[in-house]
C-alpha cells in the first residue's frame, strides 16, 4: 500500500500519527477541567469528536496511567500523572518554583523582588529579580545574608518559628542585635511585640530598618508544608520612590499575585 507525501515530505500515515498524539494530549486537558469525572458521551460532546475517537484516546491514557475511571464510568486524571506532577513540582529548585512570582511583582511595583528563607539568625537571598525600568537598583545578591531581626522577610519567618517570648529570648541568647539603623527593633521585649504583629497582619514590613533609604514589605511562601512557610517573598523599594504605605495600602493584590503564580501544594484552610 502507497502512502501519500505532504508538501513537507511527511507521509499521510505520519500526520495521522501526529494527529492521534494531539487528540490523546486534547483529552487528557479536556479531563483536567472535570476533576468530579466526565462521561464517555460528555467529553465526546464537548471535544466534538465522535465516542470512537475518544474512547482510544481514553484506552491509551489509561494505560498509562494518566488517566482512570471510577465506578460510575466516568473518566478522571489518574493517579500516576497526580504523582508526576507533584514529584517534578517538588523537585524543582526553589529559585525556580518562585520566578514568575518575583517577575510579577517587580513588574508591578517597578522595584526589586527577592526571596528569602531563614539560617540561624540570618535570611538568605535565594533569588533575586530587579524591575525591567528604574535607574537604580539594589546592591543585594543571590546567597547574600542579612539579620533576620532587620528585615522583612527575617521578621516574617521569625513569626512563625519564636511563637513566645521565651522563644524570642531564648533565639536572641547573649548575643545583643544589631542595630543596622535609628529604627531597627534591638530588645526582646521590641522584637516580640513585632512579631506578634506580624502574625495578626499576615505580613511584615522593613521601615528602613536594616539599610537607611530602603523599606519593603514581605509575605509567606509555601512551598512545602501548607502550615509552614518554606520562605518569604519581598519587595524592596527605595523610600523616595515608594513610599512604605503604598506598599501596604496594596498588600492584597500582593497576595493574589502570590497565590496566582505559586501554585500551593495542596488547599489551604
Amino acid at each position: 500500500m502507497q502512502t501519500s507525501r505532504t508538501e513537507d515530505g511527511a507521509t499521510a500515515a505520519t500526520r495521522d500519527r501526529l494527529v492521534g498524539s494531539d487528540r490523546v494530549l486534547a483529552v487528557l486537558a479536556e479531563l483536567a477541567r472535570h476533576p468530579e469525572g466526565i462521561g464517555l458521551d460528555d467529553l465526546a460532546r464537548a471535544m466534538d469528536s465522535p465516542k470512537s475517537t475518544i474512547h482510544r484516546a481514553l484506552a491509551s491514557l489509561r494505560r498509562a496511567g494518566l488517566a482512570a475511571q471510577d465506578g460510575r464510568g466516568h473518566y478522571t486524571l489518574g493517579d500516576e500523572l497526580i504523582r508526576m506532577a507533584f514529584t517534578y513540582h517538588e523537585a524543582r529548585p526553589e529559585h525556580l518554583r518562585v520566578t514568575a512570582t518575583l517577575e510579577a511583582l517587580a513588574e508591578r511595583y517597578g522595584e526589586t523582588v527577592h526571596y528569602a528563607v531563614l539560617d540561624g539568625r540570618d535570611v538568605v537571598y535565594r533569588a533575586k529579580v530587579d524591575s525591567p525600568v528604574g535607574a537604580v537598583r539594589l546592591s543585594s545578591t543571590v546567597g547574600g545574608r542579612n539579620p533576620a531581626h532587620s528585615t522583612g522577610v527575617g521578621k516574617l519567618l521569625l513569626s512563625n518559628s519564636l511563637p513566645t517570648l521565651e522563644a524570642v529570648r531564648a533565639w536572641i541568647g547573649a548575643e545583643p542585635l544589631e542595630a543596622r539603623t535609628a529604627n531597627t527593633v534591638t530588645t526582646i521585649d521590641g522584637l516580640h511585640a513585632e512579631l506578634n504583629r506580624i502574625r495578626r497582619l499576615g505580613y511584615a514590613v522593613d521601615d528602613q530598618e536594616n539599610e537607611p533609604g530602603i523599606n519593603c514589605i514581605a509575605l509567606p511562601v509555601y512551598l512545602g508544608s501548607p502550615a509552614t512557610p518554606s520562605g518569604a517573598v519581598s519587595v524592596s523599594a527605595l523610600s523616595y520612590r515608594t513610599p512604605l504605605q503604598r506598599l501596604i495600602d496594596d498588600v492584597a493584590t500582593m497576595r493574589e499575585i502570590v497565590a496566582g503564580t505559586v501554585p500551593p501544594t495542596e488547599e489551604r484552610e
